[in-house]
């Protein structure tokens, strides 16, 4: 009887322990807000752009940048999943976390690193960058919050335009950018032609989204208050929820959930 007894309360202390672990591990994992350091890593390095000074400077990056980071995508991409279920949201560099690494390969501009803090969630099938998204950007002063398409892929560009004139989906996402245009805070982008495509009629009520190779909405400030609290999860949630039929609206083009 008391060896039973003792088995039973050691089980019930390991279940204890157990959820104990667990909980600290949560609380751990929760998002407690940037910090002054990350603002100034990102000021120092655009003063010190080389890989010398990255490496002498690599653990205030993983501590200041990647840490918090990764909690931001976390708790984020759980509050996003609320409004959109699907949305993919991954702690890592390469995923949802941009890479600090320039690709100079091909540009003038030989600087080993990017000078700004890059997040991305996104929904669909394909690699991130073939998806629509939301997406979050620090640059010192400024800090800025997006979602949709920057560029579309080759493989939607015709589809995209063939959706904006169409009778359904295009007076759809016609009244979509007419309620957008009535806030303050949203700046539709992704315009890039002078001209119609071809084939396409230059009289068409929306004629002037056809001349995009994306579309995306973005609200740009100063470096708010809540960058170093917790409370930018809400933030950027209040920002992100004006944009969400846009992007349920790029998900379909993307998806081919339209009929065209």
């Amino acid at each position: 009887m008391l060896e039973g007894y003792t088995q039973l309360e050691m089980k019930a202390r390991e279940k204890k322990n157990c959820a104990m672990k667990r909980r600290q591990k949560e609380k751990n994992s929760e998002f407690s807000g940037f910090c002054r350091e990350t603002v100034d890593f990102f000021i120092q390095l655009k003063r010190n752009n080389t890989r010398e000074w990255f490496e002498a400077h690599r653990e205030s990056y993983k501590t200041y940048v990647l840490a918090p980071s990764r909690a931001f995508v976390t708790v984020m991409g759980k509050r996003l999943r609320m409004l959109c279920p699907r949305i993919i949201a991954v702690p890592k560099i390469n995923k949802s976390i941009f890479r600090l690494n320039r690709d100079t390969r091909f540009s003038l501009d030989k600087s080993p690193y990017k000078t700004n803090l890059g997040i991305y969630f996104w929904e669909g099938t394909r690699s991130r960058m073939e998806c629509p998204g939301f997406y979050v950007h620090l640059e010192p002063p400024k800090f800025l919050l997006g979602a949709g398409f920057y560029m579309f892929p080759d493989r939607l560009l015709d589809r995209y335009r063939r959706a904006v004139v169409h009778p359904r989906w295009g007076s759809e996402l016609r009244r979509i950018i007419d309620e957008i245009s009535k806030t303050n805070d949203l700046e539709l982008g992704g315009k890039k032609h002078k001209r119609v495509p071809a084939g396409f009629d230059p009289a068409h009520p929306n004629a002037e989204l056809l001349l995009h190779n994306g579309l995306h909405v973005s609200y740009e400030t100063d470096i708010p208050q809540e960058f170093e609290t917790p409370e930018l999860v809400d933030y950027c949630l209040e920002k992100f929820r004006l944009t969400i039929p846009l992007y349920k609206w790029l998900v379909a083009l993307s998806e081919r959930d339209f009929i065209l």
